[in-house]
């Protein structure tokens, strides 16, 4: 239960929506999870959904869990890629990982279009353009 878990502050690890690539026609996006820790973070699972209005409707997007495994320090690890027309929707990752065998989870939320290319900047270890949380 989640009332029986210690209340371990999660720090020095972001999630990252970062721009690969554009061209004229399109921009390639990809979520990250970046360590910025002098340790490792071990068993890294991560769930992803949006959620919120488009055209007035509720909209809903499928739940995606992924199973990261071990981000050595001062590392990243791809969570997966991510469309453009998801960045009018609420946007949550909730993480959780181990340290030491003490577990520790956080919940990263991206509102709607906070991903834009004013709110950019150079994302730490990866050095590529992107709007970074945590």
């Amino acid at each position: 239960m989640k009332k029986d878990l210690p209340e371990n502050i999660v720090e020095n690890v972001s999630i990252a929506v970062v721009m690969e690539s554009a061209s004229p026609e399109s921009k390639n996006w990809n979520v990250y999870l970046i360590n910025l820790k002098d340790e490792i973070i071990e068993t890294v699972l991560v769930s992803s959904k949006g959620y919120g209005e488009k055209n007035g409707e509720a909209v809903k997007t499928s739940i995606l869990r992924h199973s990261i495994g071990n981000v050595a320090s001062r590392d990243y690890a791809m969570i997966e890629m991510i469309d453009e027309q998801v960045f009018g929707l609420t946007n949550e990752y909730w993480l959780s990982y181990y340290i030491n065998g003490q577990i520790y989870d956080k919940k990263f939320i991206f509102v709607p279009e906070s991903i834009v290319e004013s709110n950019l900047i150079r994302v730490p270890i990866l050095n590529k353009p992107g709007v970074m949380i945590g």
